[in-house]
């Protein structure tokens, strides 16, 4: 199974929560017991977040954590990224490929392919549109997939 990790998957629940209002500074507690995550996993995430530049870092009395950016100009990829670094389906799916078979193994280009469609998709994806309600499922878009039977 393929899958992000939970810090990943809080990390998008922390930057929502954020997103929910860019220019209020939040407290780490606040976030924390906002998400019902413990504060130590909020201030992991939230140095990670900080780190990349998602996310900005201010000290003092009314400290806290702010969007770095606007909603609409962060993607999904960015906070995915953030996290779990370089998104690499494979081990030859990724730029810098450490495959010792890929000389002589035919899949590479088609899990460069699907590691290209999933970037792109993420990319695609803002944390604005995180926050929007998603329409009936009958409305909701799909990806059909076809598997090829021998």
């Amino acid at each position: 199974m393929i899958r992000v990790t939970r810090l990943t998957d809080y990390a998008t629940l922390l930057m929502t929560v954020l997103a929910t209002a860019p220019d209020t500074v939040h407290s780490a507690s606040m976030l924390a017991e906002r998400t019902r995550l413990e504060p130590a996993t909020v201030s992991k995430v939230l140095k990670a977040l900080a780190q990349s530049g998602l996310v900005e870092g201010l000290r003092g009395a009314n400290g806290g954590y702010r969007l770095a950016q606007a909603p609409m100009q962060i993607s999904l990829l960015e906070i995915v990224e953030a996290i779990e670094g370089p998104l690499e389906m494979t081990e030859c799916s990724g730029e810098h490929s450490r495959c010792e078979h890929e000389t002589f193994c035919g899949v590479a280009p088609h899990w460069r392919l699907v590691n290209d469609v999933i970037a792109d998709t993420l990319r695609g994806m803002t944390l604005a549109q995180m926050l929007e309600p998603l329409p009936p499922p009958s409305r909701q878009r799909r990806i059909d997939l076809r598997l090829a039977t021998s």
